[in-house]
């Protein structure tokens, strides 16, 4: 069996093969958009209008899953922070205003603009959690089924860390005391939301 994941990112479709491949023998190999032979078009930028993760992931599964005829599983992902209501929630990837930060990347510009918002915040008022919620779409049936995932943590008031992506250096994970950019590979699947939503999508596929 083959599993189409819907994403152009290597990070995310790395870190789902091997989070698949630890929980279950024979799991099924994930092929991501571009090994799957799938070229990108206009109609992706569309795909994630919806306010939930849940309506987003679902949207992505179904459009690649009717596109290819292969079981598709699309995850959307993202960061709530508490003192911001819960934003930047399905905003995450696009959060800094365009041009405000002029010569930094997206992720870096990101990063910036959550650490200027929460500046001056104490600790306790940094409070934050990783969402992750993954569809598979079965496009014989039609079916659609959802796995949640949540990893509680705080936003740093700097960067910490070279590995992982996305918020990870200014994202800290309390029990252990270490940044998810601090965390080796394996110790993120073990704690993070995405590796929480993919290990129940690796136990509905063994049932």
């Amino acid at each position: 069996m083959k599993l189409l994941l819907a994403t152009r990112s290597s990070h995310k479709a790395g870190e789902a093969a091997r989070i698949l491949a630890d929980e279950a023998e024979g799991a099924p190999a994930v092929l991501a958009l571009d090994e799957a032979g799938i070229p990108r078009s206009e109609a992706e930028d569309g795909l994630e209008p919806h306010e939930s993760f849940e309506e987003n992931a679902a949207s992505k599964a179904r459009y690649f899953g009717r596109l290819s005829g292969q079981p598709t599983v699309a995850d959307d992902s993202g960061l709530e922070v508490d003192a911001l209501g819960g934003r930047p929630g399905v905003r995450t990837k696009r959060f800094a205003p365009p041009g405000r930060y002029p010569g930094l990347a997206r992720d870096e510009a990101n990063n910036q603009h959550l650490l200027d918002l929460l500046d001056g915040l104490p600790p306790g008022r940094r409070g934050a959690r990783y969402v992750c919620v993954a569809c598979l779409f079965d496009p014989t049936s039609g079916d659609t089924v959802h796995f949640r995932g949540e990893a509680p943590g705080r936003i740093l008031t700097r960067r910490r860390g070279s590995g992982g992506f996305g918020y990870d250096p200014i994202f800290l994970d309390e029990e252990t005391g270490l940044s998810y950019a601090e965390l080796s590979a394996d110790e993120k699947n073990e704690r993070s939301h995405r590796g929480k939503a993919f290990r129940a999508l690796a136990a509905f596929l063994r049932e």
